[in-house]
């Protein structure tokens, strides 16, 4: 008996790397394009683990090394043909079919739902009906009027509001298409601790992007703000040893705008209007002191008794 092969291994060697992607704002994917010459932009027909898939390439073939633990590869299978450009037509009309009465039915039933988009498969083996919701939805009504209406293999997927932004595009506040429906492939964490890190105002409306979460972009130059943090802090724990007659100096890390006042050591310190009590305090304990050291410099001071 020959040795059991572990989950996911596939085949070593050199292969012919090519990027698709099934819509726009999906997921990249990697396939191997075997001996097929594809440019960007080319429409292909790729073997999904769904099945019979078509997508477009948006990237260069490239050669890549692979180990027999990487996860295999799926194939291209071709570019796609005229009758598979068709067929792709064919299968849009029933996705704006199937998302107009989708709509319909949960208007009908009053569901809390919103319905994002439907997927019809290249195969025409199922239909994937991609929707938000704040909890828990009870579809299953739902699923057998479908099912009884398109004769055919029904799939309800819940996502998220990245999700949906990602799958319906955009603008940001930048002015620019959304990151995450043009080059972003997955979601990265983003909290408001990025934020602060980086000195920004902490509006809601200034820091979310149109999903209603913190927008992604505040994480491409968290790392540089938080190095330059870190090594500020370090420089104004330094401090500089200086001469008797010279000023002691010091970095330290001030806002912009801040109004500072510099002096040198054994110089008066300038009065401030925080300063004054302290001062008046200082004076009257050195006047205190003054009167009991000269005793009897006039009637009455220093404790002293009077003259007779």
């Amino acid at each position: 008996m020959g040795k059991a092969v572990p989950a996911g291994a596939g085949r070593a060697g050199t292969f012919n790397v090519v990027g698709v992607r099934y819509r726009e704002g999906c997921k990249v994917y990697n396939f191997d394009a075997g001996s097929l010459l594809l440019s960007v932009g080319d429409r292909v027909i790729v073997d999904s683990e769904q099945g019979l898939g078509v997508a477009t390439v948006v990237s260069e073939a490239h050669p890549e090394e692979r180990g027999p633990s990487d996860k295999p590869l799926k194939r291209v299978i071709r570019k796609a043909t005229e009758d598979d450009i068709r067929k792709i037509e064919r299968n849009r009309e029933f996705e704006n079919e199937a998302f107009r009465v989708c709509q319909q039915r949960v208007l009908e039933r009053e569901m809390v739902m919103k319905l994002v988009r439907v997927e019809w498969a290249f195969d025409n083996s199922k239909a994937t009906f991609y929707f938000t919701a704040d909890g828990r939805v009870d579809f299953r009504d739902l699923v057998k009027d479908l099912a009884h209406r398109f004769h055919i293999r029904i799939e309800m997927r819940q996502i998220g509001v990245r999700d949906e932004a990602k799958m319906l595009g955009g603008f940001g506040p930048c002015g620019r298409p959304l990151c995450c429906s043009t080059f972003l492939r997955d979601f990265e964490p983003v909290s408001i601790r990025m934020a602060k890190k980086q000195d920004l105002v902490l509006n809601p409306a200034k820091i979310s992007g149109i999903c209603g979460r913190l927008m992604c972009c505040l994480g491409y130059e968290y790392s540089l703000y938080d190095e330059a943090k870190k090594g500020e802090r370090k420089r104004c724990c330094q401090k500089r040893p200086c001469d008797k007659n010279e000023a002691e100096t010091e970095e330290v890390m001030l806002p912009p705008g801040a109004e500072v006042k510099v002096h040198s050591q054994g110089a008066d310190k300038p009065t401030t209007p925080e300063d004054k009590p302290h001062d008046r305090k200082k004076k009257r304990n050195a006047w205190r002191k003054r009167r009991r050291k000269k005793p009897g410099d006039r009637d009455g001071e220093g404790g002293g008794a009077p003259a007779q």
